[in-house]
């Protein structure tokens, strides 16, 4: 990744840096990283966010189909 400063704008390059990381999804992994977690509660969290994804792509899919 590489963000470039123009004319001394540090603070305009940090925040188009920060949107970058956002982007990526670094900030939500650090968060997760952040503290131990145990293998059970991992799995119910990877089935919670995927059942998440499925309901979306349902709405998403029902929208499209009308």
């Amino acid at each position: 990744m590489e963000i470039k400063v123009f004319d001394n704008q540090i603070e305009k390059a940090l925040r188009d840096l920060k949107k970058k990381l956002a982007m990526e999804g670094t900030f939500r992994e650090l968060k997760k990283r952040r503290f131990f977690m145990k293998p059970s509660v991992k799995k119910k969290l990877k089935q919670k966010e995927a059942e998440k994804r499925r309901q979306k792509a349902k709405r998403t899919q029902s929208r499209y189909n009308r």
